[in-house]
């Protein structure tokens, strides 16, 4: 018989209003609308120019030097009504991938990655929901050094109904983890769960609106046996179990301090150690061979948060567990050596947790966005991205690309972000993200990135108004 698990959700969002929640709208459009093209060399330019050089653009040119942050491109463009599209920008990332910024109506922006290319291509760039009337969209710089030739809008269709896997993948998962696996599932597509990374901002989010998130976000960092020599103690354990305690949802990540070869430098000091640039632990060479000295160093260090991820199995507290995040970005050291390196490291963790330790609590998070770096679905729970986009907008794009990644079989969550979205962004946009966990110190504390306002109306529940969720069960 499973243990009956109760959450006291003090941060439903999105969909949900009051503590029921509302039907999710259909996206306009569709309907076989024709695509609308806008050619770059039409739009306004700001600190960029028209050029002709490169082969194989559309129109009569097409739109370069993006140098300096403030350089962008700006489409005007008008709708009839107020109409959800996908953007298509054709571009070339000729000096290698690329990153530009898009933004909407002056309002929330998006990122959008321009794979290395040495020619033209069509490239996904999310949705744009535009008003009646005249519309802006900008292109600005970001990592810059790329070409604009054009951008295509294209009347979204509905969003069809999702086909999530009904179970975790680990067979032997407890009666913690498939309650809690079956209650985001529940929900998934109707309610979306209100995060903050650190229990102390939760608190302080508490104390600012009245209001808690439902998930708080821990980190396993100062457990990394190459910082506990140097005197750190961990206080995550225990946050985590605060949290779980009064009702709440736990996520883990670790940043995992590279097990040697710290510099420890003046500009790279030991506490750097999760970075690429502070290390010169060569992932790839350890895990050349099962015999080799920083091979036996990586299994050491999986065997320490092995012994407190089982504290908080002993403690009855179901664990998202995000280890290896943002992977593909390769400033950790677990992604320096490409996506190979990174998915074995994936297999081991989540063979040595699960079948030697008999860790069977976690529901496995992964947080890449790319196909070449997936380990596949036999040991992802769900999917996530990581996404500092200003303007507290849905992230459609991220949202669009886990689809394609998962087949729309794994939950989708937005597992770090910079501004809390809107619900009515994130219903206008059907981006069912499963939650969303706003980053700590300098993000949801900073009104540039999250109003007071904005805080209010992210959709965290009054404390007088906790809802229960009635007991889960593994048959659920």
């Amino acid at each position: 018989m499973a243990r009956a698990l109760k959450y006291l959700l003090y941060g439903v969002a999105a969909f949900a209003a009051g503590t029921s929640a509302a039907p999710v709208c259909s996206a306009p459009g569709g309907g076989g609308a024709s695509p609308r093209v806008f050619e770059a060399e039409d739009a306004t330019l700001g600190g960029t120019t028209v050029d002709t050089a490169q082969a194989g653009f559309t129109g009569t040119g097409y739109v370069t030097g993006f140098e300096d942050a403030t350089d962008k491109v700006t489409f005007t463009i008008d709708s009839e009504t107020t109409q959800l599209y996908d953007l298509s920008i054709r571009a070339a990332a000729i000096y290698g991938e690329k990153r530009t910024t898009v933004i909407l109506n002056g309002g929330a922006s998006s990122e959008v990655l321009f794979p290395a290319a040495d020619t033209w291509a069509d490239i996904a760039g999310g949705q744009l929901l535009l008003n009646a009337g005249d519309n802006t969209v900008e292109i600005v710089s970001n990592w810059g050094w790329y070409l604009i030739d054009s951008i295509t809008l294209t009347p979204s269709a509905p969003r069809p109904a999702h086909d999530i896997n009904p179970s975790p993948v680990n067979p032997s998962a407890n009666a913690d983890a498939i309650a809690l696996y079956s209650y985001l599932r529940s929900i998934y597509g109707k309610q979306i769960l209100s995060g903050q990374q650190e229990l102390s901002y939760a608190d302080w989010i508490a104390e600012q609106t009245g209001k808690t998130p439902a998930l708080v976000s821990v980190d396993l960092m100062d457990y990394s046996p190459s910082r506990v020599e140097r005197g750190t103690v961990g206080t995550a354990v225990e946050e985590a179990i605060t949290h779980h305690e009064r009702g709440g949802i736990v996520s883990v990540l670790w940043h995992w301090n590279a097990p040697t070869g710290l510099y420890d430098t003046e500009e790279q000091r030991w506490w750097s150690g999760f970075y690429t640039a502070a290390t010169d632990f060569d992932v790839e060479a350890a895990l050349a061979s099962t015999t080799n000295a920083n091979y036996t160093l990586l299994i050491r260090d999986i065997d320490a948060i092995a012994v407190e991820l089982k504290r908080l199995q002993a403690a009855e507290v179901p664990v998202l567990f995000r280890p290896l995040h943002e992977a593909e970005g390769g400033w950790f050291w677990w992604g320096a050596k490409g996506p190979e390196p990174a998915k074995k490291l994936w297999g081991i963790l989540y063979e040595r947790l699960t079948v030697h330790h008999e860790i069977n609590n976690l529901i496995w998070v992964w947080n890449s966005l790319a196909e070449s770096w997936y380990p596949g679905d036999d040991t992802v729970d769900i999917l996530s991205a990581d996404v500092y986009a200003q303007g507290n907008g849905p992230m459609s794009t991220q949202y669009n690309q886990l689809i394609e990644l998962g087949k729309d079989k794994k939950m989708i969550a937005a597992s770090e972000v910079g501004a809390a979205p809107l619900p009515d962004q994130l219903q206008a946009y059907e981006a069912h993200w499963s939650w969303f966990a706003v980053w700590g110190d300098t993000f949801i504390n900073n009104p540039d990135w999250n109003s007071p306002e904005n805080l209010k109306t992210v959709g965290y529940l009054p404390a007088q108004s906790i809802i229960r969720v009635g007991s889960l069960d593994a048959n659920r």
